[in-house]
């Protein structure tokens, strides 16, 4: 894969700044921007960065990248300017995802400025939570927000439902252990303290992705439990439930709620079809989340600003 190289602005730095805060699968950040002058940033999937077992066909990775997606969005609204965004532009370069180009001037909502003061405040959250309630209304705006963006937001509150989820959670991670392909991956993204690196996970925050045991049932220090799905299941339709995802992660945080994510059940074919049969009214689950009052959270590293910006 290679890149034009141009010179980098000020306010394409500050995008790809506020773009490098997504979350991504074992924080990989598998993205890669180009500076294109007075057309815009773009934003390309850096596939060398994937998981090709766990994530064959780079639903992850894409998902991770329209988080970025959407946080250059926000940022851009933050300097005054309307995001101008053609998606997927050149058919001959599936990888390029998106340029992000300078529309008129906008003065940004109270809610796009609250979302962008967000950005460094959401973490992952791993572990359990602590017990307090999540404030009011908050499922309602985040269904209207996720709807936004093209995706729905199924809320897992039924008991059955519930248990079902952790049965499925329990069989994706056993996957995962039990297959040396998949455990080999994954420790290639795992890195111990002694020896730390600007992407992966520290391998303690690895072996509480997202919970130590996953759990035969869950208690009421689970959180919310939610499943992020979409009508269709494409290139397309993952990139902008990356951005849905963002969306409901920054509204979370800025009332003081995390995310902790369970990616295991959709890693696997079978587990997946099971999630969407049963679970998502046969809608594509995209991501699966529990959300809540985390009692602590940990920053995990980020590439360095001219690893990813060319």
């Amino acid at each position: 894969m290679s890149f034009r190289r141009g010179r980098p602005s000020h306010a394409s730095t500050f995008l790809v700044r506020a773009a490098m805060t997504a979350p991504s699968l074992l924080n990989t950040q598998p993205w890669r921007f180009v500076a294109d002058g007075d057309m815009g940033t773009e934003l390309h999937a850096d596939t060398r960065r994937g998981l090709p077992l766990a994530d064959p066909d780079g639903r992850e990775l894409v998902v991770g990248c329209g988080a970025a997606l959407f946080n250059m969005r926000l940022a851009m609204l933050h300097l005054g300017f309307r995001p101008v965004v053609h998606t997927f532009p050149d058919p001959q370069d599936p990888a390029h995802l998106a340029t992000v180009g300078w529309g008129a001037h906008t003065r940004p909502t109270d809610e796009e400025q609250r979302l962008y003061a967000a950005l460094g405040r959401r973490h992952t959250a791993h572990g359990p939570f602590l017990p307090e309630p999540l404030p009011p209304d908050l499922v309602d705006d985040m269904r209207d927000l996720t709807r936004r963006e093209g995706a729905d937001l199924h809320v897992l509150d039924d008991a059955a439902e519930r248990r079902l989820l952790a049965e499925l959670v329990r069989a994706g991670e056993v996957a995962r252990r039990t297959d040396a392909g998949l455990a080999t991956e994954q420790a290639a993204w795992t890195w111990r303290l002694a020896r730390p690196r600007d992407d992966g996970v520290p391998a303690d925050v690895s072996v509480l992705h997202p919970d130590p045991t996953p759990p035969r049932r869950w208690s009421v220090r689970t959180g919310l439990v939610v499943c992020l799905a979409t009508g269709k299941d494409d290139p397309l339709t993952w990139l902008r439930s990356g951005q849905a995802l963002q969306r409901l992660l920054l509204h979370a945080a800025g009332h003081g709620v995390m995310a902790a994510f369970h990616t295991q059940p959709l890693e696997v074919p079978h587990l997946r079809t099971r999630v969407r049969q049963t679970l998502t009214a046969g809608q594509f689950p995209q991501v699966i989340l529990r959300l809540g009052h985390a009692p602590r959270v940990r920053a995990l590293p980020r590439r360095a600003l001219a690893d990813v910006l060319g």
